[in-house]
């Protein structure tokens, strides 16, 4: 199976405000806003149907995990990998669907 969509994309930037605006008028709809910083900025996020398959076809290839695949809140499994050249990308797969509007960082508050 390959990538169903990519979810996230992160873009390192000085002006996070200038950053906001330009994408807004663009047509996009921002969701969320924190820091990201160190060895995980600049990172992109792929959803995957079945991240057990695709963890094995592509440890094959040389990928490992970093660190762990972690559950977040029973909506999806997750993982950052190392691929060649040492790119770091991470990988999702969706455990449940979404309403159009629910944010999982809103919940936790």
């Amino acid at each position: 199976m390959t990538v169903k969509r990519m979810d996230n994309i992160g873009i390192v930037v000085e002006d996070i405000d200038a950053a906001i605006e330009f994408f807004t008028e663009l047509g996009l709809m921002l969701e969320g806003r924190m820091p990201i910083d160190g060895e995980w900025a600049g990172r992109v996020m792929f959803t995957v149907e079945n991240i057990d398959d695709t963890l094995a076809r592509l440890s094959k290839l040389g990928a490992t995990v970093v660190d762990e695949v972690v559950n977040f809140e029973d909506i999806c499994r997750l993982c950052y990998i190392r691929g060649p050249e040492g790119v770091l990308i991470g990988l999702a797969q969706q455990l449940r669907q979404l309403t159009s509007r629910e944010n999982p960082i809103e919940r936790k508050r």
